[in-house]
């Protein structure tokens, strides 16, 4: 996928689009149907999962030669067939993407049954872990492999009314940035995707339809991607990935005072 310059070297070879298998998680809508729409488009084989039949079903009437598959990754059993389904089907992967996620607005301070955290943990946090390790032997067979990252800037500057998704995106960006260095040397490279608010059905139908156009991250990302690039980050995500601890903070308050979905979140 990515491809290493000489040894010793930081100079990167951009992803050629076309001639890998990818696994894209949550790629039944949203930022996963975007990518796997474009890099089916470019050639490659793209095989995608989610919770929801009929959302499935759709991606693949929209996405000529997309293979689904219906799987819960908040459940570890449900991770682990899903491993062992597609390297036996597809022994060609080397590309994993970790993509699905789900948004929610909790008030801390007032019960809720643990479970539906419990859940959001599952799925924006421990599965991508999870599926990781368990497809990094195989990853590491094959001579241009990559484990793609969907984290958020909100990462960086979370939202308080989205505390437990904000925290896992932290999380997962600390991950990725050790994954990357445990890798270092071995075929698998390590890329980290931060989109901004994207308008995109996260959280639901309906309750995330502002942003920017899903397309139109896409397409940055997929330049990234051809470009080499290591982290891709795009509008709000890029401009908290480079801002000062002063600037996080002022970021912060910002984003925290506006009284319903600011434009600035992801």
């Amino acid at each position: 996928m990515l491809m290493r310059g000489r040894a010793g070297s930081d100079t990167m070879v951009g992803m050629e689009l076309s001639g890998h298998t990818v696994l894209i998680t949550g790629g039944a809508s949203g930022i996963g149907l975007a990518l796997a729409r474009r890099l089916a488009r470019a050639g490659s084989t793209v095989v995608t999962c989610g919770r929801r039949a009929q959302a499935l079903a759709a991606a693949r009437e929209a996405i000529p030669g997309l293979v689904t598959r219906v799987c819960d990754l908040s459940n570890p059993a449900e991770r682990e067939t899903l491993a062992a389904w597609v390297t036996d089907e597809y022994p060609a992967l080397d590309v994993l993407v970790n993509n699905a996620g789900i948004q929610r607005y909790p008030r801390l301070a007032e019960p809720e049954p643990w479970p539906e955290t419990a859940t959001e943990l599952a799925i924006n946090l421990e599965a991508p872990i999870h599926l990781t390790r368990l497809l990094l032997p195989h990853l590491a067979s094959r001579p241009r492999a990559a484990v793609v990252n969907v984290t958020s800037g909100l990462a960086i500057i979370p939202l308080a009314r989205a505390p437990i998704y904000s925290a896992t995106k932290a999380a997962l960006r600390s991950f990725t940035a050790t994954l990357r260095h445990q890798l270092a040397g071995t075929p698998v490279e390590v890329i980290e995707l931060l989109p901004p608010a994207v308008d995109t059905d996260l959280g639901g139908p309906g309750l995330h339809t502002f942003g920017v156009p899903v397309d139109e991250f896409a397409d940055a990302a997929i330049a990234g991607l051809e470009r080499g690039d290591h982290e891709i980050a795009y509008g709000f995500a890029d401009q908290a990935r480079r801002a000062s601890r002063a600037e996080i903070d002022a970021g912060f308050a910002r984003l925290n005072a506006a009284p319903a979905r600011p434009a600035s979140q992801s």
